[in-house]
């Protein structure tokens, strides 16, 4: 995974942060960022998608957020639900990218900005979305984890 895109999600975070608490346009919040030189590392092109494309989603994605949280999604903590958000629309909207990838990034930007200990409530409610939402992915890794396993000769100890 590319450093730039880390720095896209990180970008993200904060401009979702920023957009969630003081309702400014989305446009207005991306014209910061750009001259405040805030996306200089980052992969400009992720951080818009990402920035433009959860609120775009938000209805979906805060629906699939609601089966697995503890409250309200409005009322998670907002960089926690910044991070969860981008981690559920990396879930359902950018298939080509691996689950076990998404939910390493939103742990590691819960470490980096969320609470204490934050990290395992977003890992929590990420991998059971994951489980929901990429089921015939994580069927394929476990049939060819098998498969490799069979082909490799190990027997189960006859």
């Amino acid at each position: 995974m590319s450093q730039a895109r880390t720095n896209a999600r990180k970008a993200g975070v904060q401009a979702l942060y920023q957009w969630q608490m003081t309702g400014q346009s989305l446009v207005e919040i991306e014209r910061q960022f750009n001259e405040e030189g805030r996306l200089k590392d980052a992969q400009k092109s992720y951080f818009v998608e990402i920035f433009h494309g959860v609120p775009t989603n938000l209805g979906e994605i805060d629906e699939a957020l609601t089966l697995y949280v503890d409250r309200p999604v409005d009322q998670i903590d907002p960089v926690e639900r910044a991070i969860l958000r981008i981690g559920a629309y990396e879930l359902l909207k950018r298939l080509d990218m691996p689950f076990k990838v998404v939910l390493n990034e939103a742990i590691n930007l819960a470490k980096c900005f969320g609470a204490d200990g934050s990290h395992k409530y977003v890992n929590g409610i990420l991998d059971k979305l994951a489980q929901q939402r990429r089921q015939v992915e994580i069927a394929l890794k476990a049939k060819a984890a098998t498969n490799l396993d069979s082909s490799s000769g190990k027997t189960d100890g006859l």
